[in-house]
């Protein structure tokens, strides 16, 4: 199975960043379509970015284009979330996600990491 474990969450100011990384421990890691996805408290669950392996085409939901940039190094199994200008209603717990379904809607795989907490205050 495959093993996710987000790290770099925390407490930033509005307009300021942080840097989120998911390590996975499968060694198959660069054939998977990584994403992040995050639930505010209350509410659902939402798709937030996602990186192909192929060419790395990236995907972003439309509340974070431009703000947010997702990348990834198969070299180290890790996939980065790079978060700039954070709002509030950034403020969620984030999950890493593995084989995410890319169609007419993004859908996570079936791989999900512990989550990490980001605290966005204004």
């Amino acid at each position: 199975q495959v093993q996710l474990v987000e790290s770099g969450g925390g407490l930033v100011q509005a307009g300021g960043s942080l840097r989120l990384s998911c390590a996975a421990s499968e060694r198959t890691f660069s054939s998977y379509t990584m994403g992040w996805f995050r639930q505010a408290p209350g509410k659902e669950r939402e798709f937030v970015a996602a990186i192909t392996w192929a060419v790395f085409r990236t995907y972003y939901a439309d509340s974070v284009k431009g703000r947010f940039t997702i990348s990834r190094d198969n070299a180290k199994n890790t996939v980065y979330l790079q978060m700039n200008s954070l709002k509030p209603e950034d403020t969620a717990v984030y999950y890493c996600n593995a084989d995410v379904m890319v169609r007419a809607t993004i859908n996570p795989g079936n791989y999900w990491g512990q989550g990490t907490q980001v605290t966005v205050s204004s």
